[in-house]
This record gives structure tokens, C-alpha cells and sequence, in this order.
């Protein structure tokens, strides 16, 4: 129990450090390029690379990580974000708007890559620490999901802020070089203080093999793919647009964004709290998957109704609704992180892990562009319908959920959690 508590807070740390990067990152480029003049959708295809990358970087990374251990794919993953963050940091002023582009894309593809990787490892990390922890506790794997989850979501809304302050401070350069620097430490860290081959097992022969995913995994990788499109479609473009055209400034519309991940990411931790425990990890928090899935699509309607309206004081009733919607879009996200690793196999739980956030990556690149597009098309109120649209996709899948461990499982998917 003791090395258990000690990889995880390990892990857990060094992603903290990850996230709060990644997080500065997003508001420096989308600030400092929306500065210079880009459009919404030119934002988004900023970003597009980034995401995209991020659904390979996941299958591939899910089957490393069970082939080479953990730890070694934790610490590739540090060192691509430290590559990603250099290359954008040798971005010259004086290259065309395209060649400029160009760069900033290929470079937020290595960090998507980064990204995906050091949250694959760290996710399956927690699975393999649960075993020790479950002789002692039955209920330690919610808990230590939903702290890990919130806890790194409200790293990355630091970062939002942390990013518009670094702009202004150290200007877009010397902000890439003092976060690159800063990872390195962590990654010297990593290295040193885990079992290099921590969760490592016979990988997936056949690339049926590692798709053949059971049913559980199947249906939540879905829902994952509609629920995250439907957070990114109004979060990557709409909103942060938005607010500046109501006249905020760029240090509002950052506080706002921290504040808000920060808050969504504190209700992920308390989950465990909001949401009552089963004694089969399942009868519960299924239907509380699909319960709170249908309140959050209530949400991006009504906003829609509201902005259609145009009442008065309109981007303050913006950033009320969105409040709300973080609070159920929490809930349902930490549901979603613990249930995969419910029905993951614990022999090869990476892959299982890499494939669910490979439909999570998926999600995010559907909503970015989706984003930029509807943003560019009819506002916010095109981004809420949008997003309504996608969580009523997400209700239904999650009635496919099942509410029971599975008696067959595929040969290489090992003992439930």
C-alpha cells in the first residue's frame, strides 16, 4: 500500500506539472495569434493537429506503455512536450501568415502527441496502484480517479491563467523556454523515482487484438467522443471570442477560463461525494452516468434559447449558464474516467486506456473544428446548438452502458476492477 500511495502521488505530480503547462500553452497561442489578427476558424485549425494527433498518439502510446512499462512512455511523453514546446518557441515573426501557421500546427501536433502519451501512462498508472490499494479499500479507485482527474483539470485551468500572465511578462518566447525548462526537471524526476518497467505486459499481437474491446469500453468510448465534442465546440473558439467582442479583456477572458476548469475540475475530485458508491462499482454509477448526461444537454439549450433571445446583460448569462454546464459536465466526466477503468482489463489496462482517450481525442478534434466552423457560421448560439446536439448523441449511448461486470471477457482484457 505504501509503494502504491507513493507511485501515485509520483504520477500524479508529474502530471500536475504537464497540465499546467499544456494549459499556459493553449492560452498562448490562442491569445497571441488571435492578437495578430487570425480568424475563428483559422484559430481552430491551430488546434486541429494537436487533437488529431492525440487519437493515434493514444492506441499507439495504450499498447507501448503495456510493451515497455509505464514509466518509460510517462517520460517520452515529457520529452515530446519539451520538443513541441522548443519548436514553437523558434517561430520568426517575420515568415508569411501560412508558413507561421504551418509551424504552429505541426508543433501543437507534437504537443498533442505529448499529451496523449503522459495521460494514457499516468491513467493506466493509477490502475496498476489500485491493486494494492483495493486489498485495503474497495472504493479507493473512484477516489483516487476523480482527485487525480479534478486535480489535473484544475492544473490546467492555472495554466489558462498562467499562460495570459507569462505572455505578458516573458513575451511569447521566453514563456515556451521557461515551461520547456521546467519539464525537464520533472522528467529527471520521473526517471528517477519510478520502476522503469512499472505495468508492463504482453502486448496486443494483432491490430484486431487491440481493438477488440469489450462492450462497456465500447459504448463509454462513444459517449466520450460526443461528450468532449460537446464541451470543445463552444470552449476551444466560441466563448473565449465571444466574451473579448463583449468588450472583456484578454486577462478576463483567461481568469474566466481558469476559473472555470478549475471549478470543473474541483466537482471531478468531489465526485466520489456527489455521486453514492455500489458495492459492484457498477449498479450505481451507471445510471449516474446516464442521469447526469441528460441534465447536461438540458444546459447548451437553454443557453441557446437565452442567446437567441438576446437579453440584456447577455455575456453575463453566458458565463452563469457555463458555470452550470461545468458543474454537470464534471460530474459526467469523472464518472466516465473511473467507469473505463471499471471495465478495463488490469492485465493490459493501457490499452484499453489508450483506446477510451483515443475516442476522447476524437471528441476534441470533432468540437475544435465544429468550433471554428459554427463560431464562423452563426456565433455562439450555432456552438450551443451544437454542443445540444452532440449531448443528446451522448444520452443515448450511455444507455448502452452496462450495469454489470461482464462473465465472458475478450482473452487478453485480464480481471475486472
Amino acid at each position: 500500500m505504501q509503494h502504491a500511495v507513493r507511485h501515485y502521488t509520483i504520477v500524479t505530480a508529474s502530471y500536475w506539472s504537464f497540465t499546467l503547462t499544456d494549459g499556459a500553452l493553449r492560452m498562448l497561442v490562442l491569445l497571441h495569434f488571435y492578437q495578430l489578427g487570425y480568424t475563428p476558424f483559422t484559430l481552430a485549425l491551430l488546434f486541429l493537429l494537436y487533437e488529431a494527433a492525440g487519437i493515434l498518439a493514444n492506441l499507439i502510446g495504450g499498447w507501448l506503455a503495456t510493451r515497455y512499462g509505464i514509466t518509460r512512455m510517462l517520460g517520452i511523453g515529457l520529452m515530446t512536450q519539451i520538443v513541441g514546446l522548443t519548436l514553437l518557441s523558434l517561430l520568426d515573426p517575420n515568415w508569411t501568415a501560412a508558413l507561421s501557421v504551418a509551424w504552429v500546427v505541426v508543433a501543437q501536433g507534437i504537443c498533442g502527441v505529448a499529451k496523449d502519451l503522459s495521460k494514457t501512462a499516468s491513467k493506466s498508472a493509477i490502475k496498476m496502484t489500485q491493486a494494492a490499494a483495493q486489498q485495503h479499500d474497495g472504493s479507493q479507485l473512484f477516489q483516487w480517479v476523480a482527485w487525480f482527474t479534478g486535480s489535473k483539470n484544475a492544473m490546467k485551468g492555472l495554466g489558462f491563467f498562467l499562460g495570459g500572465v507569462l505572455l505578458q511578462t516573458l513575451g511569447f518566447q521566453g514563456a515556451l523556454w521557461l515551461m520547456a525548462s521546467v519539464l525537464a526537471l520533472v522528467l529527471l524526476g520521473v526517471v528517477a523515482s519510478l520502476p522503469p518497467l512499472m505495468g508492463q505486459s504482453k502486448a496486443s499481437a494483432s491490430a484486431k487484438e487491440l481493438f477488440a474491446k469489450n462492450d462497456g469500453i465500447n459504448a463509454l468510448a462513444a459517449a466520450r467522443v460526443a461528450l468532449f465534442g460537446a464541451r470543445d465546440v463552444w470552449f476551444v473558439v466560441g466563448v473565449p471570442v465571444f466574451l473579448y467582442a463583449a468588450g472583456w479583456t484578454f486577462t478576463m477572458v483567461g481568469a474566466f477560463l481558469a476559473a472555470w476548469t478549475m471549478g470543473y475540475g474541483l466537482v471531478q475530485a468531489l465526485t466520489p461525494q456527489i455521486v453514492q458508491r455500489s458495492a459492484d462499482g457498477l449498479s450505481r454509477e451507471v445510471p449516474a452516468a446516464r442521469l447526469w448526461s441528460a441534465l447536461l444537454a438540458l444546459v447548451p439549450v437553454v443557453l441557446a434559447g437565452v442567446v437567441w433571445l438576446g437579453v440584456p446583460h447577455l455575456a453575463w448569462v453566458v458565463v452563469a449558464g457555463l458555470g452550470l454546464f461545468g458543474v454537470a459536465f464534471a460530474v459526467n466526466s469523472s464518472l466516465h474516467s473511473y467507469l473505463v477503468l471499471a471495465y478495463a482489463g488490469s492485465e493490459k489496462a493501457a490499452e484499453d486506456v489508450g483506446f477510451y482517450y483515443a475516442a476522447n481525442a476524437l471528441g476534441r478534434f470533432i468540437g475544435t473544428l465544429l468550433s471554428g466552423l459554427l463560431y464562423q457560421w452563426g456565433g455562439l448560439l450555432y456552438a450551443l446548438v451544437g454542443s445540444a446536439v452532440l449531448l443528446a448523441i451522448c444520452c443515448l449511448l450511455t444507455l448502452a452502458l452496462p450495469t454489470r461486470a461482464l462473465t465472458s471477457q475478450p482473452p487478453h482484457s485480464g480481471g475486472r476492477a
